[in-house]
């Protein structure tokens, strides 16, 4: 069993900066989950906010989603926002449905959500790396439901692939998750009731109708 303090070591490495600033490119799944990172790191680094989610198979979702990243960033206090900026990756949810296909039946948390975070870290090394960053890492392990373990093992070695740093991270302890329904709250935000996967969506609803994971699949594929 792995037992590693992901977020101590996040603080660890803060700490040995000694306020020296390095550029991290911060791939967010959405506002609510990044609000609290935001609020945590923009001290410690020049962030950029990569919006990379091809999972978001619904175009009007997507940019609902898109439109409130970018609103959070503009009405987060002035010596915040001065210091952040955004960066939107390419919408390509044909990429998502091919990578995973094959996966349509799994259930939340299994090997098409590995497949999902592993496609969506790649895209942001890969970025961090062209645009010559020092490190990037996830909003995703604030999620209470996502692997923060799995998260960082695909980012970690993700790293060493793109040749740039990975920030490990817990985002969702010392009360990171509780922080940011506060900051929803507080600015707001547009707070989704599923991931984004199309996949996730159709299993709750199957759940409320009674149909089968397959029946729900073909109809989405």
């Amino acid at each position: 069993m792995n037992n590693v303090n992901y977020q101590k070591q996040l603080d660890e490495y803060i700490a040995a900066l000694n306020g020296e600033k390095k550029k991290l490119l911060l791939h967010s799944c959405c506002a609510p989950c990044s609000s609290a990172c935001l609020e945590y790191l923009f001290k410690y680094f020049d962030i950029t906010v990569f919006y990379y989610n091809p999972n978001i198979t619904a175009k009007e979702e997507y940019e609902h989603r898109v439109a409130e990243q970018q609103r959070l960033i503009k009405e987060l206090s002035a010596d915040v926002a001065a210091q952040i900026k955004f960066a939107e990756g390419t919408y390509e949810p044909a990429r998502f449905l091919e990578a995973v296909k094959g996966l349509e039946h799994c259930p939340e948390g299994g090997e098409r959500c590995r497949v999902c975070f592993e496609l969506r870290l790649k895209e942001a090394g890969r970025y961090a790396a062209e645009m010559e960053f020092d490190l990037f890492t996830t909003t995703l392990t604030i999620s209470p439901l996502k692997n923060a373990q799995l998260l960082n093992e695909l980012g970690l070695k993700t790293a060493k692939e793109c040749g740039v740093g990975y920030l490990t991270s817990d985002f969702k302890k010392k009360n990171g998750y509780k922080r940011s329904i506060e900051l929803s709250a507080k600015y707001g935000l547009y707070r989704q009731d599923y991931c984004g996967c199309a996949f996730s969506r159709a299993e709750r609803e199957r759940q409320k109708a009674g149909m089968s994971s397959k029946a729900v699949a073909e109809d989405i594929i």
